[in-house]
């Protein structure tokens, strides 16, 4: 099992560019706890690894590329929330990008919605075990009252992904951020949005973050 200490040197390319962002990107994020930000991370790879064993939460097993390609991508796009109360974790399925949000920006309220029953009943466990505020949404995400809202809608590896994009612009007040290729950038946002800004991700040729404001 990795320790604190060797998540910390795996995700400082995520989160070493994360720092490098604009003011208004680093927004409540400038005073992270990151020992304690490793601490829980080392706890939630258990999780995954364990649960892993017995359902399909992801197909990549080695603990070095979870925290590479899970929690390292994860963080660097919550580096990127800005100011944010309320943050939308649309498609969760093992958490991600919102379970690593949340433990970097435990200010936020996530809410990790998931339709797949296991993979929620996951998401509960990992809310339980690590003390989180994030509330999990066991429904897919057209099911919410039509009223509710995030400050900020962030999905990763989602399936339909226009449609994902079309009602997750319904659902967020300012901002998305969608971890996905070059091609995320040309989905169709929501009325009112457009791509503020692209960000290739860290140790990858074709991935990127795109960020769209309203």
């Amino acid at each position: 099992m990795l320790t604190a200490d060797e998540i910390a040197r795996l995700l400082e390319p995520y989160v070493g560019s994360t720092r490098a962002g604009t003011k208004a990107d680093l927004a409540g994020s400038e005073r992270v706890d990151w020992p304690g930000v490793h601490g829980q991370l080392v706890a939630y790879l258990q999780l995954i690894l364990k649960w892993n064993s017995r359902m399909n939460l992801t197909a990549i097993r080695e603990p070095e590329e979870i925290v590479r390609r899970h929690f390292g991508e994860s963080l660097f796009a919550g580096g990127h929330l800005g100011a944010c109360v309320t943050l939308l974790d649309f498609g969760s399925g093992a958490g991600l990008p919102g379970v690593p949000i949340q433990i970097m920006r435990p200010d936020v309220q996530v809410t990790l919605a998931e339709s797949q029953g296991k993979k929620a009943a996951f998401l509960s466990e990992v809310v339980r075990a690590l003390g989180l505020r994030s509330e999990v949404w066991p429904r897919r995400v057209e099911a919410m009252p039509p009223e509710r809202q995030f400050d900020a809608v962030a999905m990763r590896a989602v399936d339909s992904t226009i449609a994902a994009v079309a009602e997750g612009s319904v659902r967020a007040r300012s901002r998305l951020l969608i971890l996905g290729t070059p091609a995320s950038a040309n989905l169709g946002l929501g009325k009112g949005f457009q791509t503020i800004k692209t960000v290739g991700l860290p140790e990858s040729k074709d991935r990127v973050l795109v960020i769209a404001q309203r």
